[in-house]
């Protein structure tokens, strides 16, 4: 006990030293200038107890309209740079990508070790980068993370997502006999939807029920990632020397944490990567993003540059299936949100789509262009209820000026998404559920470039985008032609209050609120089982 004393001590000992020289070192490469404006740091420790572990962009809007659209806090000395307007974030997120792509070290994920095992050596192993995880949205900058990236880019290509778009249909109308049958658990019913969804498009694999092996591990890998990568969520991100101390300590739970996260870090990339490339090599192989980059690498003929790139598919994958899992899911939760909340704005999208439609058949992607005021819609469940509010953090790699404040090399960036939807100066009443923000005065689709913001920034925009926009769109069509989602009754037959709260790290959900879900009518009843509907009307359906 003496001995393990001894080591605490002498690490924080160790860590004040360092963190003084930090000090000493910015002050002497900012030459007058300051930081930009923030709460007020207390010694040593900065401004650790300022930062929240959840709803963390409501704080930095606050901060926003008290010191400004660029503010700052320090963390043991770490610089943290919260961009509250557009403006603010195109100009250095955009605008100075060279220098703000970067994505800061998360000593959480280092502690995972989850890299791949995959074509890896025992040696290979040993001397690998720990900070360099597999991730592709939390990976810095190199080589190998420009080639998972164009793996992800060459899959999910518009022209590349047509192809999946059959497959969504399919997903949603089972989604649909799902909420006939069990209503009350439609939270249940969405996880499982994009679950399905995102593993058929990565993996061409059909989810096997609500306790699919493959889904659970994506859920619970994202739980525990969301867990551990923003300022503030553990303490060993604010104080990395932590990670050198044992278990057993108070505060080091996070240890246990990450030993999980690492087991299902390799589950995710090393598992249904296999099953891929079992299925190809029996013929039996679907259409899928893995599929796709796993044919082009065929014409590769090095040894090296091959398992190189099975590699870099593989973790590109997992990537998108990790974060595929829960993300779009998170906008499906808030669209029925906005249904139970807003009747007003569900019975003129059902009118749009029964002109369309004439109550005859589901709604189909060919239908998209006149339906404006549902694609209205789901812009706006994007612009209410953020997915990542708070967006993922950038690093600054070089030391930079901006409006003659001073931000440093190795500095974490946030584009507080949250603030710059919700600027009551752009978007009056903004917590107000209202479709025609995005439509003109004659009903016709209006661009929100501000909007784009919510899928990243640059280098870092989400790949996975036009699948998103296209999922969200499906669902909210599909749901609105066959379903009223209204407020759900108690005993005695009153009317339960739906809440509109929401709480999140990384991604952010609605609280649990109950809804009724009742079918609209006979005939849309016989959408749902798939019982009405003639041949043509079907076939324009399944595209």
């Amino acid at each position: 006990m003496t001995y393990t004393v001894t080591i605490v001590i002498d690490l924080s000992a160790l860590a004040l030293f360092f963190l003084l020289l930090s000090l000493l070192e910015s002050q002497r490469k900012r030459k007058g200038l300051r930081y930009p404006p923030g709460p007020f740091p207390l010694p040593i420790v900065g401004n650790l107890f300022d930062i929240p572990s959840e709803r963390s962009w409501l704080v930095y809007t606050e901060w926003g309209k008290t010191y400004g659209d660029i503010t700052s806090a320090q963390v043991f000395g770490h610089v943290l740079v919260v961009l509250n307007s557009a403006k603010a974030a195109r100009d250095l997120l955009e605008k100075r990508a060279a220098i703000y792509s970067g994505r800061p070290a998360i000593p959480f994920f280092d502690l995972q070790v989850i890299s791949p095992h995959l074509y890896i050596s025992v040696a290979e192993q040993n001397h690998r980068m720990r900070w360099n995880p597999w991730f592709v949205l939390s990976s810095p900058i190199t080589p190998m993370w420009r080639l998972r990236r164009k793996m992800l880019d060459r899959g999910l290509r518009p022209s590349a997502a047509v192809q999946f778009r059959p497959m969504q249909k399919e997903k949603v109308h089972d989604f649909l006999k799902h909420l006939l049958s069990q209503p009350q658990n439609f939270r249940h019913h969405i996880e499982y939807l994009q679950g399905a969804i995102i593993m058929s498009i990565v993996y061409g694999y059909d989810v096997e029920g609500y306790n699919d092996v493959y889904l659970k591990t994506a859920l619970a890998a994202n739980a525990i990632g969301q867990a551990g990568v923003l300022p503030g969520s553990v303490l060993v991100n604010a104080l990395s020397l932590l990670k050198y101390l044992p278990g057993w300590l108070p505060g080091m739970g996070f240890q246990t944490l990450a030993r999980e996260g690492e087991r299902l870090g390799n589950d995710m990339v090393n598992r249904p990567f296999q099953l891929v490339k079992d299925n190809m090599r029996h013929g039996t192989a679907r259409p899928s993003v893995t599929q796709i980059n796993l044919l082009e690498l065929e014409n590769i003929c090095d040894a090296v540059e091959f398992k190189k790139g099975e590699r870099a598919i593989a973790e590109a994958s997992g990537s998108l299936y990790l974060a595929g899992a829960d993300t779009t899911s998170s906008a499906i939760g808030f669209l029925f949100n906005a249904l139970a909340l807003y009747p007003d704005v569900q019975r003129k999208a059902q009118a749009e789509i029964d002109a369309v439609t004439g109550g005859r058949r589901l709604p189909a992607f060919e239908d998209r262009s006149r339906l404006p005021y549902v694609e209205a819609l789901c812009k706006e469940v994007l612009r209410w209820r953020i997915v990542s509010p708070a967006g993922m953090p950038h690093m600054v790699v070089q030391d930079d000026v901006h409006e003659r404040y001073f931000i440093p090399k190795g500095a974490t960036v946030i584009s507080n998404i949250w603030a710059i939807l919700h600027d009551a100066r752009v978007y009056p009443d903004p917590d107000e559920f209202k479709p025609e923000r995005f439509l003109t005065a004659d009903g016709r689709p209006c661009d929100d470039p501000a909007l784009a913001l919510v899928f990243g920034f640059g280098k870092r925009v989400c790949p996975g985008r036009h699948i998103a926009g296209d999922t969200l769109f499906i669902v909210a069509a599909s749901i609105l032609a066959t379903y009223t989602i209204g407020k759900a009754k108690d005993a005695q037959g009153h009317d339960i209050p739906v809440g509109n709260s929401y709480r999140g790290a990384i991604t952010s959900h609605p609280e649990e609120f109950k809804c009724s879900i009742v079918p609209r009518s006979g005939k849309a009843e016989e959408l749902i089982t798939g019982s009405g509907g003639d041949e043509h009307e079907m076939h324009v359906w399944s595209g």
